[in-house]
């Protein structure tokens, strides 16, 4: 079987379009369903039904699939092992992480790296999206919880302090939220309701009205600063921001610890190095101001 066949009918099946496949791989649409036709005309069978939910898997697509994945692993396997050995400083680095951890600490490490090695080029993923690091989706996360898998190297790099914000607006018209009184909040979508940072809202500000809901830290960072409501936001995000006001009066919020992972085979080829270098320096020079101790 043509491995290529193979790996664009494992894309389809995961995001269960031909676009989507298509963007995962970087290839045209057409390209994709002229594959997937290619391996099914070699198998002899369908492999994948198109219904109104997307493409699914047929039974003999459902029985393929765990070969196919074991092509996919054995693949990536001789990828990594080649690129493990690659001893050039040059080529492209993808990092995956949240949104706050790419605002505030990546342009800056990558500007040290690129004093040094401008031919190193780093590819920051920053959507909510969990990159897989084994499938070689991206080569380095940086994650807000522990790494699963016996083939990652993981280690934690600091600890992110979050606290109650409100916009000085917000305190002139509305008082001071711990006082008691009708309040608004800003916080998270309710899929992640479950998080920490909201509940931990919920108890400071209980009964307040929801004025706005978005997962991007900055969002909810620019809402409470226009004096929507108050928030729990991130210290390193929040602190420092003009009319933004930390209520230290409720105490510490949520604490996340930080964490770097790679995958074992890729940890020591130079330009991956060469990143997580720069990026412990980074780490180190910003852990004050992820653990929100404000410079006196």
């Amino acid at each position: 079987m043509d491995w290529d066949d193979v790996r664009s009918f494992l894309a389809i099946a995961r995001a269960r379009s031909l676009s989507g496949a298509a963007r995962d791989l970087g290839l045209r649409q057409s390209t994709m369903s002229r594959r997937l036709a290619a391996l099914e005309a070699k198998t002899g069978a369908r492999l994948l039904q198109r219904t109104p939910r997307g493409y699914e898997l047929t039974a003999i697509g459902e029985a393929v699939l765990g070969n196919a994945e074991r092509m996919e692993a054995e693949a990536i396997a001789v990828e990594r092992a080649v690129q493990g050995r690659d001893v050039a400083l040059s080529g492209t680095v993808r990092i995956t992480t949240v949104e706050n951890i790419a605002e505030a600490l990546l342009p800056r490490a990558v500007a040290r790296l690129q004093a040094q090695y401008p031919g190193i080029t780093i590819d920051v993923l920053s959507d909510p999206r969990s990159y897989n690091l084994s499938r070689r989706e991206a080569d380095l996360a940086i994650r807000m919880t522990r790494f699963d898998g016996n083939d990652l190297f993981s280690r934690r790099m600091a600890m992110a302090a979050s606290a109650l914000y409100a916009g000085t607006d917000y305190l002139a018209a509305h008082g001071d939220p711990l006082a008691g009184g009708a309040h608004a909040v800003v916080t998270v979508l309710e899929d992640h309701a479950h998080m920490p940072e909201p509940r931990w809202l919920n108890e400071q500000v209980p009964g307040a009205r929801v004025a706005l809901r978005s997962n991007d830290r900055s969002v909810q960072t620019a809402a409470v600063q226009a004096g929507l409501g108050v928030g729990c936001l991130p210290c390193i995000i929040a602190d420092g921001v003009p009319g933004v006001v930390r209520l230290d009066a409720a105490g510490p919020g949520p604490v996340r610890e930080i964490w770097l992972g790679v995958h074992a085979d890729l940890r020591h080829m130079p330009r991956i190095r060469a990143v997580i270098d720069v990026l412990d320096e980074a780490f180190a020079r910003m852990k004050p101001a992820l653990a929100g101790i404000v410079a006196g």
